[in-house]
């Protein structure tokens, strides 16, 4: 084989590792938030800027629906006041915030998909379901919830509203009741959910539990057991 027809192959080899993905390949989780910037001027995440940061950069985007601050990381920005991240020289991607905390915290990131979790050890990452009319699930999943959501620390009595309008159906604990008081307050932003990744994005957030049945859901404080997280491993 002549030099002249080597070097040819190799050129063209070099060209298709080189070539970007075409417009229909796969993408990650991680290459979705790499194209989401940060606002300017934030040289570090903490309590006071971390949650709303993250969730106001946070766009629409074919793989990853939902970004979710779960009970065990906000408790370590907001309870314990631990968990600061400082940031790379700007321009900043959401994926390198996600990345800075999970290197510099106790929090990690977890794709559950289509859900992100940012979460920490004591977290559970499935929900707990109770399913009395398993058929009705089918009618969540076709369900539409809202376009875009943005909840900053904000409580059931916020949420139950909007979710049981959206969906169609009759959600307990009503508004304003007392059997939401130990609820977690919730911080998620997502775009596009179907009415069951909606009540699934609140139970997450909310380390809460629901029961479906056949026009009713119902949540409730989830009770399960947590571990949680190793002090002493908590990174330098």
């Amino acid at each position: 084989m002549s030099s002249s027809t080597t070097s040819c192959k190799f050129l063209l080899l070099a060209s298709l590792c080189l070539a970007p993905l075409a417009p229909g390949a796969a993408q990650t989780w991680q290459s979705a938030l790499s194209r989401m910037p940060l606002p300017a001027g934030v040289p570090q995440l903490n309590r006071t800027n971390c949650v709303e940061t993250l969730l106001r950069s946070f766009q629409s985007n074919d793989v990853v629906k939902a970004l979710i601050f779960m009970p065990g990381a906000t408790d370590e920005l907001y309870f314990f006041r631990r968990a600061r991240a400082n940031l790379p020289a700007p321009p900043v991607s959401l994926l390198a915030a996600v990345t800075a905390l999970t290197n510099q915290t106790l929090i990690r990131a977890t794709f559950r998909p289509p859900l992100l979790l940012l979460h920490t050890a004591e977290d559970l990452l499935e929900p707990a379901v109770t399913l009395k009319h398993p058929s009705a699930v089918e009618r969540l999943r076709q369900a539409r919830f809202a376009p875009h959501v943005l909840y900053l620390d904000r409580d059931w009595d916020c949420l139950q509203p909007l979710l049981s309008s959206a969906l169609a159906i009759d959600l307990r604990p009503q508004r304003y009741s007392r059997d939401s008081w130990h609820f977690y307050r919730h911080s998620f932003a997502a775009w596009n959910l179907t009415g069951w990744e909606a009540l699934e994005a609140t139970a997450l957030a909310g380390q809460t539990r629901f029961t479906v049945r056949r026009r009713q859901v119902v949540f409730e404080l989830d009770m399960r057991p947590r571990v949680a997280p190793r002090v002493e491993s908590y990174p330098p």
